[in-house]
């Protein structure tokens, strides 16, 4: 695979390392500067309980410092199972006979997003299969898009859609990023060549490099906010993580800013698929940790995504480790959110969710355990993607655009979607976190506030 040296990480996965130099590397994390490859390798070789507690309580320093007690909510939208591939771990596979394959219309999917926006979902991460000629790809893909964004629901739409769907050509990324998506999303699963070749057995998946390719053409094509990821227990998940980092390290070196997000699912079982229910490297809870504590450490400014694969009592953890995204209330089948609805999930999603609470439900617990849920997309919108991004967030000037703007998002759900005890606790848990702010923030927050309660929607700085 093209930028992925095997060699290298597997010498790097024979790696020793002592308690002194952890000590060192964590100063050097601390102080919020990219991690090397060998630094990141040597902290995915510990195992000693009191070490890997210093690396934890390093990760959660590293989170607050950039992300406050913000965490960002999103909800994926999945608009088809139809897939050209056969990958032994999905209920997508073209082969797999058990699954019912369906494709939403323009229609189904505007309506799907009319109910999320009335539980008060504002971000969405549009899911297909991969299908038919990369024509009829692209064109489903820009309806379904058009479609989302014309969604309303007593004066709310959706900030912002981001798309996880196959790769393609610079010229048909060039057609998606002009009709406004934000982030492009697209797994490797895995980085380990002769493992990818096992696992994917036909259709256009089966070339890793094709896949890996999918990221260079979004930047080629202008979208600079692109998010990777490996899943999880299909090869060695230390090899994973540090070829990922070997990933990121091309995009930082060609295109100058590396992924705006990092996602680190763990298989899960699926429809019609022996493999997901055994796959070959079960990664555990303590090693799952591990993987979050030291991907904030090496990648500071990068968002960490943690699905509703997770239990919601181990996702409560895993956001206190570095988690900066997680979805709620997710469907991973198309049409999921119709409500009284009469498909059957279980024959149609693409593999099974851990976390099953509702948005409302998710808010509380964040509310409880002190984070500020953000519905925010202010950044796509103002044009802070890639380069400019980092180029704010790096000497910390982010924070304060993004602390006024999540409160915003947070104070609009309360007001318009959050059940009488979580808008009990969330007003107080704004007030509380306002005496953090500068009195110029607080200014802004008063006046964007004074505004909701008029009716007024989607302020931003």
């Amino acid at each position: 695979m093209k930028y992925i040296d095997e060699m290298k990480i597997n010498s790097l996965l024979k790696l020793k390392v002592t308690e002194k130099e952890v000590d060192e590397i964590i100063v050097k994390a601390k102080q919020l500067k990219r991690l090397s490859l060998e630094e990141s390798a040597k902290l995915l070789m510990v195992k000693d309980d009191i070490v890997l507690q210093k690396i934890y309580e390093s990760a959660s320093y590293v989170k607050r410092t950039i992300y406050g007690n913000r965490v960002v909510i999103f909800v994926p939208l999945y608009i088809s199972n139809l897939c050209s591939n056969s990958c032994v771990y999905c209920g997508f596979a073209s082969n797999n006979k058990v699954t019912v394959r369906k494709k939403l219309t323009f229609q189904e999917i505007k309506q799907q997003t009319e109910i999320l926006l009335g539980r008060g979902h504002k971000r969405i991460l549009m899911v297909a299969g991969e299908m038919g000629s990369s024509e009829e790809n692209i064109n489903y893909y820009i309806g379904a898009v058009k479609a989302i964004y014309s969604a309303e629901y007593k004066c709310n739409k959706i900030k912002r859609v981001n798309i996880n769907v196959a790769p393609m050509s610079v010229e048909h990324f060039k057609k998606l990023r002009d009709i406004g998506i934000g982030t492009y999303q697209i797994f490797q699963e895995t980085y380990h060549e002769q493992t990818y070749r096992k696992l994917h057995v036909a259709g256009a998946k089966t070339d890793p490099d094709n896949r890996l390719n999918g990221v260079d053409n979004a930047f080629k094509a202008g979208i600079d906010d692109v998010g990777i990821g490996p899943l999880l227990g299909l090869y060695d998940p230390n090899f994973e993580i540090l070829a990922m980092l070997m990933h990121i390290e091309h995009l930082e070196k060609t295109y100058g800013v590396g992924p705006h997000t990092i996602s680190i699912p763990r298989i899960e079982p699926a429809p019609g698929s022996d493999y997901a229910s055994k796959p070959d490297y079960l990664v555990k809870d303590e090693e799952f940790k591990k993987i979050v504590s030291v991907l904030r450490l090496s990648v500071p400014y990068t968002g960490i995504i943690v699905s509703t694969r997770e239990t919601a009592k181990f996702r409560d953890i895993l956001i206190n480790l570095g988690v900066s995204q997680i979805s709620a209330e997710s469907k991973v089948t198309p049409g999921g959110y119709e409500e009284n609805s009469v498909h059957n999930d279980k024959l149609e999603r693409q593999f099974s969710i851990n976390d099953q609470r509702s948005l409302n439900e998710v808010v509380k617990a964040l509310i409880v355990k002190g984070f500020i849920p953000s519905f925010c997309a202010a950044c796509y919108r103002k044009n802070r993607t890639g380069k400019r991004f980092m180029d704010l967030a790096k000497p910390g000037q982010i924070k304060r655009i993004c602390d006024i703007n999540a409160l915003v998002t947070f104070k609009e759900f309360l007001k318009d979607f959050a059940d009488a005890d979580v808008k009990e606790l969330g007003c107080k848990l704004i007030e509380k976190h306002k005496i953090t702010l500068d009195n110029k923030s607080v200014n802004i927050l008063e006046k964007f506030f004074k505004d909701i309660d008029n009716g007024i929607r989607d302020k931003y700085v």
